[in-house]
């Protein structure tokens, strides 16, 4: 198998503003990389085929149209040890609580601890690696509602793992999870291997749904989440849930603050993230304005931050 690289050349001084910008996009095609030494910065992505390349680019200088300027794009083709090796450099494991975030090539070796489980990661099929700070904070907040009284008996299913994914515990099957704006899935796969059984995703790039069922059915839960293509009026429509995930812009999540706030079941989270520090006042405001009564508290991780609200009740 051969996938088609490409490097798209920036200045140095602006590889953290796109690298900010493709996390606020939920971007996860390309990767900001820079070389010290040379004080050289780029963008790369790996992709399927070179029209899924070509596709990706034109959305990427799109994005990024007045945030920074992009040089000549240079593509080869590369097998897949290449491509492999050079994920690896960078691509490491990490983890939340019980939950682990693998590279799906460390997937024979990677050694789970007794009542542990994994997602496994592909970047080849434009999963992302989980790395990033508002893809975290909303992963520990899912981490922490699953380990809640009552929501988890975090009994094993399998007693040996066999490097294989086995989910922590049989959920309360009442319990309902969304992850609106879904992108490449990994919320709403990180949620079906905590055991979770009634999941949605949905994202208003029908890209990125086909991304997240494909990488979905690579951790064998493609039947415990449901993905559709949808907005936050039509994906949220008719639709509640005991945990709410939204990893969005925060212009886009105060400007839906209604929508999401009702999609909270009593008793039940709201997680929002995609929310830069200095944005976090606002946002926070906002919803406290719209669920009046609700606990709210918020975290802050490198530049970024996050806001949980709980629905009184249940």
């Amino acid at each position: 198998m051969s996938l088609h690289e490409i490097k798209v050349p920036v200045a140095v001084a602006a590889a953290e503003v796109i690298e900010n910008a493709l996390a606020a996009a939920e971007n996860a095609d390309w990767g900001v990389f820079e070389d010290r030494p040379t004080a050289s910065a780029w963008l790369g992505g790996y992709f399927a085929s070179k029209a899924t390349g070509d596709a990706a680019l034109r959305r990427l200088r799109q994005g990024l149209r007045g945030v920074a300027e992009l040089g000549r794009a240079a593509r080869r083709a590369m097998p897949d040890a290449d491509w492999r090796e050079a994920y690896k450099a960078h691509f490491k494991p990490w983890r939340s609580g019980r939950l682990h975030w693998v590279p799906v090539w460390e997937r024979v070796a990677y050694v789970l601890p007794a009542g542990d489980v994994a997602v496994w990661l592909d970047p080849g099929m434009a999963f992302g690696t989980g790395n990033h700070e508002t893809t975290r904070l909303c992963c520990e907040r899912l981490v922490a509602f699953a380990a809640q009284p009552g929501n988890s008996n975090f009994e094993n299913r399998n007693s040996n793992f066999e490097n294989r994914n086995s989910k922590l515990g049989t959920q309360n099957p009442s319990l309902r999870v969304i992850d609106a704006g879904c992108g490449s899935g990994i919320l709403a796969i990180s949620a079906a291997q905590l055991g979770f059984t009634k999941i949605v995703g949905f994202d208003n790039d029908p890209a990125a749904v086909a991304v997240s069922r494909e990488n979905a059915a690579l951790n064998g839960v493609d039947a415990e989440v449901e993905l559709f293509a949808g907005d936050l009026v039509t994906g949220l429509h008719g639709r509640r849930a005991d945990l709410v995930m939204a990893n969005i812009l925060a212009d886009v999540l105060r400007r839906f603050a209604r929508e999401l706030v009702s999609a909270v079941a009593p008793g039940g989270w709201l997680v929002l993230s995609g929310i830069l520090a200095t944005e976090i006042a606002d946002v926070r405001r906002d919803f406290a304005t719209v669920a009046r009564g609700w606990a709210n508290e918020s975290r802050t991780l490198g530049e970024w931050a996050d806001l949980k609200l709980v629905r009184p009740g249940r």
